[in-house]
């Protein structure tokens, strides 16, 4: 958000969601799965979010751990150098994700906007 000096940027909802006990699922975990799905590498990944590398490792295991399967496959690295990428479950993480997200926007409208005044 901005100050009142300049123009308020946009106001929207980005939901966490707890399925049981053991998974949850918010924002920060959905960019690093999309950043490890554009840079092929969980490294690379931390860095452009600007996250240390263990820290994204353990948000990646928790999602593993909670769901019983991987949403990321890593290659070792080597001559050849490692590598991730997105499961097919990761992928469908994500694509359910921004589903739910859109829809909470789309139908929140009117209560982001009186939100958005606030900030007027």
């Amino acid at each position: 958000m901005t100050s009142k000096k300049n123009k308020p940027c946009a106001v929207l909802v980005r939901p966490r969601i707890y399925i049981g006990d053991g998974i949850a699922i918010g924002p920060g975990k959905i960019d690093l799965l999309r950043a490890v799905g554009e840079t092929r590498s969980i490294a690379a990944a931390a860095r452009s979010l600007g996250v240390p590398y263990k820290r994204a490792w353990l948000l990646i295991d928790s999602l593993n751990q909670g769901f019983g399967r991987p949403v990321v496959e890593t290659a070792t690295g080597g001559k050849g150098g490692g590598g991730a990428s997105l499961t097919t479950l990761g992928q469908q993480l994500i694509a359910c994700y921004d589903t739910l997200e859109a829809s909470l926007n789309a139908s929140a409208g009117k209560e982001l906007q009186a939100l958005r005044d606030l900030a007027n």
